[in-house]
């Protein structure tokens, strides 16, 4: 049996930025991944990921997505990558207080009301300064829109990379094409048992996606439920008019139910990246399908593009597949698992999490290490999720 401080289970998002800020406190820490990171198996891929720091979803994500970009930029400035690109974003919806966005209803004034509270730069536009900025967008007139310059896109491949590359060099340990089969934890340590080992550690994070509700049990496979998404890259009419710096990223909530809305990205490399989500049907990360049908696309683009995006045309140049867990009310779950405070449960996801992964893995390495992070991480604790703590 080999032994080790902490052991991190999943190396995506959230588990590339834990073992990275472990590996900074000279913590003995092992990394396992069932595939190799980065990979396009999870949820941390597809080329771009929205970044915005006022959040709607609730103020108290606003320091871990702040605290991000302050860990994005030290990263460049270590590796001379580029990871973060802040090329402005754009959220639209028809009329304030009626659009909904994961789980949250008047989305647009909440993002306000956190930009206001913590002095984010950004501007309040209505539909024809909307139109005129930004005339790739066609607005029915009645829209209010928030703006924010420091909003944009992150690189996941490159962030997850750079994180485990940054890991490796001072000094942890990875295993990679290894599959965690079971946790166990006991008294003084937590036994780890893969298809390949058995490992035992001090304290255990398992931060495995879509895989972590059947892998730690409990009450957790009750709690999150995996939904298959799908991102699509559109041919434009006119590349150089969707290119970073004269096309934002935005989110466009265009009626008042949960799924009236999609989302988008400037031109990266091939097409417009759009996509939208579905949490109608749920999966299992082992079964579900990764084909895309040629109908979805052109369903995204009936349901979404069509009569509102000038130069997005139909043709579909690429498409895949990701995955998201989701909590009850798309909140984060992080938390010592209830059999055992060994282990830590992080799934930070709920298809708003890659924004804040950084300082998510600061923390939780400032919970294995001092048992408290400087950030607070109660909200997103179980029985906050579950609705047994009060809000307060």
């Amino acid at each position: 049996m080999t032994t080790t401080d902490v052991i991190v289970v999943g190396l995506g998002a959230m588990g590339s930025a834990t073992l990275y800020q472990l590996a900074r406190r000279r913590v003995r820490v092992l990394g396992l991944d069932r595939f190799g990171p980065p990979h396009d198996r999870g949820s941390s891929h597809g080329e771009s990921r929205i970044t915005r720091q006022a959040i709607g979803e609730g103020e108290e994500y606003v320091p871990f997505a702040l605290r991000s970009h302050e860990i994005w930029r030290d990263l460049e400035a270590e590796t001379g990558g580029a990871l973060l690109f802040p090329v402005g974003g754009l959220l639209i919806g028809r009329e304030r207080g009626t659009a909904q966005h994961h789980g949250q209803s008047d989305f647009i004034g909440r993002t306000i009301a956190a930009a206001r509270r913590y002095g984010i730069a950004h501007e309040v536009l209505g539909a024809a300064e909307v139109a005129e900025r930004f005339p790739q967008f066609r607005l029915v007139g009645d829209e209010v829109a928030y703006y924010e310059p420091g909003a944009g896109f992150l690189r996941p491949e490159r962030c997850v990379a750079t994180q485990l590359y940054r890991a490796r060099a001072l000094g942890a340990t990875m295993r990679t094409g290894e599959t965690v089969v079971r946790v166990t934890p006991g008294a003084d340590s937590v036994e780890v048992v893969t298809d390949r080992a058995t490992y035992a550690a001090g304290r255990v994070v398992v931060t495995a996606g879509a895989w972590l509700p059947a892998l730690v049990g409990g009450p957790f496979p009750k709690l999150l439920g995996v939904y298959r998404q799908v991102m699509h890259w559109f041919a434009a009419d006119d590349a150089a008019a969707f290119a970073p710096g004269r096309f934002p990223i935005f989110i466009w909530m265009h009626g008042a139910g949960a799924s009236d809305y999609f989302y988008g990205f400037p031109r990266v490399a091939d097409g417009v990246k759009i996509a939208s989500e579905q949490f109608a049907e749920s999966t299992e990360p082992d079964r579900v399908d990764r084909r895309v049908a040629a109908a979805e696309p052109a369903a995204t683009h009936a349901a979404h593009i069509q009569g509102r995006m000038a130069g997005v045309s139909r043709r579909c140049l690429r498409s895949e597949t990701c995955l998201y867990t989701v909590t009850p009310g798309s909140r984060f779950l992080i938390d010592r698992h209830p059999d055992g405070d060994r282990v830590i449960v992080a799934s930070p996801c709920s298809g708003h999490g890659f924004k804040h992964s950084a300082a998510i893995g600061e923390a939780i390495a400032e919970l294995v290490t001092e048992g408290r992070s400087r950030l607070d991480l109660v909200p997103f604790s179980l029985a906050r999720v579950t609705g047994t703590a009060p809000a307060s």
